[in-house]
């Protein structure tokens, strides 16, 4: 995508978030009696209708929600302002791109005069409102459709997705949608991308490091490190990762040699065997540990495609520790196979975690329209395409701040243990938003995990010494624990924990739903952060943030990362080798300082050279990153065995 375009997705993002803003400001302010310097009537007034009434109670809920996780009050209205004015950007732009894919019919590009709207209204004539009020109900619609699949953005239970724009401001954001200067961006995959690139102008960045030199909190983090990877880069640490694995893996016998463009290959490689064994596709695991809008997950699930397709037709392919059989056996044709493959990616392979909650909704939406753009293009037909409910994006945040609702929950589990369990996860997450990836949760987790697996184990063998007849029923929430790994274990505690999440959520009274289902929500991020780093990984592929961390992580940081604690790029790295199988490999685009300034002798010695040499390096210099002072070095390492 050339610069001219950029620029235009630039200037229309920062029109559209103007006036998004400035409307549900004002709306707040004048409807809901909520006011952006924080003070916020104890009641709704008389003025607001029932339906009012509990959409301000969703409002406040929200807001108190941002309040117990450490905003200041007014810090918290507006952050409530930018969550749903970047929720709705995001859901008329996506519109905007599923149209020409075929997976909605019209309903944006011509406004109320669109095809799908116009058919929507021949059943219903009512709803062609001067209002506008028909037509937001039948965009909302979609929205409903939509969120079966993609829930994370199209949920209009999210608090975000109270506040409406008022038709004037909806007329003018769809002008811009589908002014002229936009209209080849809608069927590039990386638009999104850029949309989320763009939402914090440049401005704002400047701003930021002016008032300080480091980031003051995770939302400064995740905006001063917000720079689009180009394709070139990601392609190049791709191939020369996920794709060298499986080259090794196959004795150079694969598609991937000529796919892959950028791949680095020894001579004689193709015809010596690599001593890598073979895996099931399945059982390959990639990460993205600061996935932004996921731009490296997308291009891994192109050449997943492939791999899925030679590891079928292998002759002799390993078994799945998934399914504990080959691919062949799973499914009988090739036809089968590329049906279910869009799923089996999304579900097994491509993982990503990153601090700033907006990348949640990017992230899955890309990597959802890819795998519609499979089906696609394998003639599956709308109504026969597997459904995909979620992809493993993770939000690195702290857990529901509200101690009493903790406590509530944390009593409810059973066994009793599991509450003491989830109880310590809360506590241990309370720093996730400022260190995201870098917060080694399996380590401090590790023991905790296996004496409430050995509790469990231990309180089996009693019930079990009594006499038949007089052993204690078990609850519906108990289950067997006994004779599995930690790893299993906390994957069976995790069920547990969301079934009881959505039987909590479901007991709400008197008003408390949004409470506990934002609490129900945090939590289970909060738990998917602890399963994703309970196991290793084959790839991780990443654009890091680079420079200092935030100040409220500051001392926890340097006690971890003693090595690296001088540049968070470093840091990710170290972090990155650690979550890596033996023979996996981690490519990077980074500052290139790391490789000559004495101060990062320790990561160059201890990291690099001791555990995981490059095997791949390109000195790329200045001008990679849009818009980051930074020169910066594309490379892999590999990991000793």
């Amino acid at each position: 995508m050339d610069k001219d375009t950029r620029n235009a997705i630039e200037r229309a993002t920062q029109r559209i978030r103007r006036l998004l803003q400035e409307d549900f400001a004002e709306q707040l302010d004048a409807v809901f009696d909520v006011r952006q310097d924080g003070r916020i009537a104890d009641e709704g007034g008389q003025h607001l209708t029932g339906r009012q009434l509990i959409l301000r109670d969703r409002i406040v809920a929200a807001i108190e929600h941002k309040r117990r996780a450490g905003m200041k009050q007014a810090d918290a209205v507006r952050d409530y302002v930018r969550d749903a004015a970047f929720t709705n950007l995001n859901r008329f732009a996506a519109l905007k791109m599923l149209e020409p894919r075929g997976l909605v019919s019209q309903c944006i590009s011509r406004g109320e005069n669109s095809i799908g709207f116009t058919e929507f209204c021949g059943l219903a004539p009512a709803l062609k409102t001067a209002d506008g009020a028909g037509y937001r109900f039948y965009i909302e619609s979609i929205f409903d459709e939509l969120s079966t699949e993609v829930k994370v953005l199209f949920d209009r239970r999210d608090p975000a997705s109270v506040l409406w724009p008022k038709k004037a401001t909806f007329d003018e954001i769809l002008e811009i949608l589908n002014g002229a200067e936009l209209k080849d961006v809608w069927e590039e995959d990386e638009t999104i991308g850029w949309i989320y690139q763009f939402f914090n102008s440049g401005e704002e960045r400047r701003q930021m490091r002016d008032e300080s030199a480091a980031p003051r909190n995770s939302r400064e983090l995740a905006i001063r490190n917000q720079f689009f990877t180009p394709s070139y880069v990601v392609q190049f640490l791709t191939d020369n990762t996920l794709g060298h694995i499986w080259h090794k893996m196959r004795d150079g016998s694969t598609g991937l040699a000529e796919k892959c463009q950028y791949m680095v290959k020894a001579s004689g490689d193709s015809a010596e065997p690599s001593g890598l064994a073979k895996k099931d596709p399945r059982d390959l695991r990639i990460l993205d540990p600061a996935c932004g809008s996921g731009h490296f997950l997308l291009y891994c699930f192109a050449l997943l495609l492939l791999i899925y397709e030679e590891a079928w037709n292998d002759e002799t392919p390993p078994a799945s520790s998934v399914t504990g059989s080959t691919l062949r056996q799973d499914y009988a044709t090739i036809d089968d196979l590329k049906k279910a493959a869009p799923g089996l990616i999304l579900r097994h392979n491509l993982h990503g975690v990153d601090i700033d909650p907006r990348c949640a909704q990017i992230a899955q939406l890309a990597l959802w329209m890819r795998a519609q753009r499979v089906y696609m293009d394998n003639k599956v037909a709308r109504g026969e395409r597997p459904i995909i409910r979620r992809a493993n994006i993770v939000i690195a945040e702290p857990m529901p701040g509200d101690p009493k609702l903790v406590e509530d929950f944390s009593s409810s589990l059973r066994p009793a243990m599991i509450g003491g369990l989830f109880s310590e996860i809360v506590s241990e997450m309370r720093l996730a938003g400022e260190m995201g990836s870098l917060l080694p949760i399996e380590r401090t987790l590790a023991k905790s995990i296996n004496g409430a697996r050995t509790a469990f184990n231990e309180e089996q063998s009693r019930k079990e010494a009594f006499l038949p007849g007089f052993a204690p029923v078990k609850s519906q929430r108990e289950f067997d624990l006994s004779d599995i790994s930690n790893s299993a274990f906390f994957e069976k505690v995790e069920e547990n924990i969301f079934s009881a999440l959505k039987a909590f959520v479901s007991d709400a009274v008197n008003g408390k739903g949004t409470r506990r289902r934002l609490f129900a929500d945090d939590a289970e991020q909060g738990l998917a952060f602890v399963e994703l780093f309970g196991r290793k990984f084959d790839v991780v592929l990443m654009n890091p943030p680079f420079g200092d961390g935030s100040l409220l992580a500051k001392q926890e940081f340097e006690k971890l990362y003693p090595r690296t604690k001088n540049d968070v790029y470093a840091a990710f790295v170290e972090r990155g080798v650690e979550i890596l199988h033996e023979g996996g490999m981690l490519g990077a685009i980074t500052s290139r300082t790391g490789f000559f300034l004495s101060s990062f002798r320790s990561w160059r010695e201890d990291v690099l050279l001791k555990k995981a040499p490059p095997v791949v390096f390109a000195d790329l210099g200045a001008g990679v990153l849009d818009s980051a002072m930074v020169e910066t070095a594309a490379y892999c390492l590999e990991v000793q065995s």
